[in-house]
């Protein structure tokens, strides 16, 4: 073969088999996308066609609108008062392009939350975040759970706000509006490759504008093959109760100390 002859290419009709990874028996302990084999230099062509899908999803999740009405209406089926809020974040487009904007209160919702109320314990933020689809699988489940216990616990309990284009930081004009002393938003989480109904736990104690991300606590990944909706609000109320002992929240509470107020049920032990 001289220098100038074509290399001979693999026949289309004779493709590389897929050969699979001998290390594929992991992959029943996770979602990520591990040991998935090969065909020739890159992936089987179910592999391929399983990320696409993936990608898909998560783009619906971040695009799909919060179904608002139908979850007040959940709510309100359980007996839990609600309120609904949005943004200053117009609509979806300005949502992503402007963080800022998903952080404040629309002015008619700062007006709707500024009526007197009993400033209560606990404020209970439900927001759809970066997945609505996280939101409407999960957010009642969790609330099923832990609303019983925070009441359980002597605790006065809020409203329950649905916020629309809504970031993790609108919990805070929303608890310093209503003189909450402690916050709890439940928001759709980013979605990822292997997971796009992932819903998240975020614990402030007395939120007010201001506040920053190492002042809160989260609790992640509450979902069907992550953290179950009973298990995320048992770490919730464990989390309050060490908040309400301490007066303070994030890097500077002590989530290992035990909480002796208020008395939250099973010690507020997971």
């Amino acid at each position: 073969m001289t220098e100038f002859e074509p290399v001979p290419l693999p026949s289309p009709a004779q493709p590389d088999p897929a050969q699979p990874d001998r290390w594929a028996h992991l992959r029943r302990y996770t979602d990520a996308r591990i040991a998935l084999g090969h065909a020739g230099s890159g992936l089987p062509t179910a592999a391929h066609l399983a990320f696409q899908a993936a990608h898909a999803q998560a783009r619906d999740a971040v695009h799909t609108p919060l179904d608002a009405a139908a979850l007040l209406a959940a709510l309100e089926e359980r007996g839990w008062p609600a309120v609904p809020v949005t943004s200053a974040a117009p609509d979806r487009a300005a949502y992503l392009k402007r963080p800022d904007l998903g952080r404040q209160l629309s002015e008619e919702s700062q007006r709707r939350l500024s009526e007197p109320v009993r400033a209560p314990d606990v404020v209970l933020v439900v927001g759809d975040g970066l997945s609505g689809t996280a939101v409407q699988a999960n957010a009642v489940a969790v609330l099923e759970s832990l609303i019983p216990k925070l009441q359980a616990a002597g605790l006065r309990v809020g409203p329950v706000v649905v916020a629309e284009q809504a970031r993790v930081a609108l919990g805070d004009p929303v608890g310093a509006l209503l003189q909450a002393r402690a916050s709890v938003v439940l928001i759709g989480e980013r979605p990822g490759l292997s997971a796009a109904d992932s819903l998240g736990l975020y614990l402030t104690w007395e939120p007010r504008p201001g506040r920053v991300d190492s002042e809160r606590n989260c609790i992640s990944n509450v979902r069907v093959g992550g953290l179950a909706p009973a298990a995320a609000a048992a770490q919730a109320a464990a989390l309050l109760a060490a908040m309400f002992a301490q007066r303070r929240s994030g890097v500077m509470l002590d989530s290992a100390a035990p909480a002796t107020l208020p008395d939250l049920p099973g010690g507020g032990a997971p």
